[in-house]
């Protein structure tokens, strides 16, 4: 399994398509076993969730992300989990173990994306 997190260096991203990049993390018998930095090839709608899926992702986490995006990870069968915070390992950890659950937050304006930050 593969989980990416919107990351702003080692914090988690308030805003998926906006974030530096994704910290993906390899995932074996339950355990993070490896990670690495992917930055991000920009912005444009539609394009980050098929990118992501092709990196062979199976779980998106971030702060917050727009309706479009969650729709297409959706299709593609990748579980999103939005309103997270904080350290982006602490994070995965807290996924791993059931104790990190969406709170389904939708940012609703791309423009505004450095007024998204109030979603947990």
């Amino acid at each position: 399994m593969k989980i990416a997190v919107a990351s702003e260096g080692r914090i988690v991203a308030q805003h998926f398509g906006h974030c530096e990049g994704f910290n993906v993390f390899t995932v074996q018998e339950g355990k993070a076993t490896g990670s690495k930095f992917v930055q991000n090839p920009g912005h444009k709608p539609g394009f980050l969730p098929n990118y992501l899926n092709e990196m062979g992702v199976n779980v998106i986490i971030s702060g917050g992300m727009g309706g479009g995006a969650i729709e297409i990870f959706n299709e593609k069968g990748i579980q999103v989990v939005t309103g997270a915070t904080g350290d982006v390992e602490e994070t995965v950890n807290r996924f791993l173990a059931g104790n990190l659950e969406s709170t389904g937050s939708v940012c609703q304006e791309h423009q505004h994306s450095d007024s998204c930050g109030g979603h947990s």
